[in-house]
C-alpha cells in the first residue's frame, strides 16, 4: 500500500510540475502567468517600479518549482527504491527553468515574441 501511495504522490507531482514547467509552453497562460502576475503585484506592493522585474522573477519560480515537481514525481515513480540527490536535482530544475526564462525574455525583448496587448498595459 505505501508503494502505492508513493507513486500516486509521483504521478500528482510529474502532472502538477508538467502543468508548471518549461515543457509546458501552451499551458503558461492559464498556470505560469497569473501566479507571476501575482508575484509581480506583490512586489510592486513594497517597491511599485519593480513590478516588471517581480513578474518575471515569478515566471522563473514558478517554472524551477514545476521542473522540481517533476524530477521528484518522477523519482517516486520510476526509481522508488533508489535515494533521491536532493542538490543535483535543484540545480537541473534550476538551470533548464532558467535557460527557458532567459530565452523566453531575450525573444520578447528582441521582439520576435509580441506581448499582448492585456499583459503589456498590466502594471500597478
Amino acid at each position: 500500500m505505501a508503494d502505492f501511495l508513493k507513486k500516486l504522490r509521483g504521478t500528482l507531482l510529474v502532472g502538477f510540475g508538467y502543468m508548471l514547467s518549461p515543457l509546458s509552453w501552451w499551458n503558461d497562460i492559464f498556470f505560469n502567468l497569473p501566479i507571476a502576475l501575482v508575484f509581480g503585484y506583490g512586489v510592486a506592493w513594497f517597491q511599485p517600479d519593480w513590478f516588471f522585474s517581480g513578474t518575471i522573477l515569478g515566471y522563473w519560480l514558478s517554472n524551477v518549482v514545476g521542473m522540481v515537481m517533476m524530477q521528484f514525481g518522477a523519482m517516486d515513480v520510476f526509481l522508488s527504491d533508489q535515494k533521491q540527490n536532493l542538490k543535483r536535482d535543484l540545480w537541473i530544475g534550476f538551470g533548464g527553468s532558467t535557460l527557458y526564462t532567459l530565452v523566453i525574455a531575450a525573444l520578447i525583448y528582441w521582439q520576435v515574441l509580441e506581448v499582448p496587448d492585456f499583459l503589456a498595459n498590466l502594471h500597478p
